[in-house]
């Protein structure tokens, strides 16, 4: 009899403490929506660095809503000056050397880190969301979070998310050894309406016409992936030509909401069997197989891009 209590004992517990961690985890991603929220609805300033494999680069992004319409600023604060402006739909850079223009977009791309604007509720599928304590950045508390996608197959995420404000103040982008890639650090944060009033102006502010891109095209490509990370779908493909390149390439571009990466295919007269590269969280894996060369560039550990690679299957054509 004791025997039977003792092992009802552990399966409850085991349910229990399922229960627990679902709760935990539940409550974990609600607060990461909240992050993405207040990033898009409060007016704010945030002065911060990026580190990666290329260098240090000091930026300040300013965001604000007037009259239900969103404005923001990304400002490279050393060197020749680079500006990303955005006023409600249209996203304008000003680069030099080129000619400015503006693109459609719903923010600027570049100003946080990517896990800022993702679809928590669609991640929780796939990624675990991890409370792992509270400290301090910037002279404020924090609650800090991993984001882990479940099938080990993708870079994960430690987010530093201001607990007053719910704004993001450190995000660290994670190989599977737990080596740092990139990392974005807030150095001072000013929210309130003397934001709003700063960016006032760039509701008149003359900037560049909206570029015109041609229309998809439904493209039918005779080949595809067999094993993709879960939770990765395709979002466009296309075949196109490259300058000096006779044939056209096919790709396909494929994402989580996360990460994403593309599938590039083309004739190829080369022997080179494999060749990999990787320069921060960018890889490049490419083989030859079959007269096809296969090419898999994108956000992904370099295992991931290897396995995709060897998916790819083509279909025969009828005789």
């Amino acid at each position: 009899m004791k025997q039977i209590w003792f092992s009802v004992c552990l399966l409850t517990g085991g349910l229990l403490n399922s229960n627990i961690a679902s709760a935990q985890e539940a409550a974990s991603g609600a607060l990461l929506q909240q992050m993405s929220s207040a990033s898009r609805s409060l007016n704010y300033e945030l002065a911060y660095i990026s580190i990666s494999k290329q260098g240090i680069e000091s930026l300040r992004y300013r965001h604000a809503v007037i009259d239900k319409q969103p404005l923001g600023q990304l400002l490279h604060m050393d060197g020749p000056r680079r500006e990303v402006l955005q006023r409600g739909g249209g996203i304008s850079y000003f680069e030099p050397g080129l000619e400015p223009f503006t693109l459609s977009g719903d923010h600027i791309v570049d100003a946080l880190p990517a896990i800022v604007f993702a679809d928590f509720d669609y991640l929780a599928k796939y990624y675990d969301f991890i409370s792992v304590g509270r400290t301090r950045i910037s002279d404020r508390p924090c609650d800090v979070y991993r984001v882990v996608a479940r099938d080990g197959s993708r870079y994960s995420y430690v987010v530093w998310m201001d607990m007053e404000t719910k704004l993001p103040l450190r995000v660290d982008l994670l190989d599977r050894d737990g080596e740092t890639l990139e990392q974005y650090r807030v150095i001072s944060v000013v929210v309130g309406d003397q934001v709003k009033n700063v960016m006032q102006p760039l509701l008149k502010a003359n900037l560049p016409p909206l570029l015109t891109l041609p229309a998809a095209e439904d493209v039918k490509l005779a080949w595809n992936a067999g094993w993709l990370p879960a939770g990765v779908n395709e979002v466009a493909r296309n075949r196109r030509k490259l300058p000096n390149v006779a044939v056209p390439v096919e790709s396909r571009l494929y994402s989580d909401g996360l990460f994403s990466f593309s599938v590039n295919i083309s004739p190829s007269g080369s022997n080179t069997s494999q060749q990999f590269y990787r320069q921060g969280r960018r890889t490049i894996q490419t083989e030859i197989r079959n007269g096809n060369e296969i090419t898999v560039v994108g956000e992904l550990p370099p295992s991931t891009a290897k396995r995709i690679a060897d998916s790819i299957t083509f279909k025969v054509a009828p005789k």
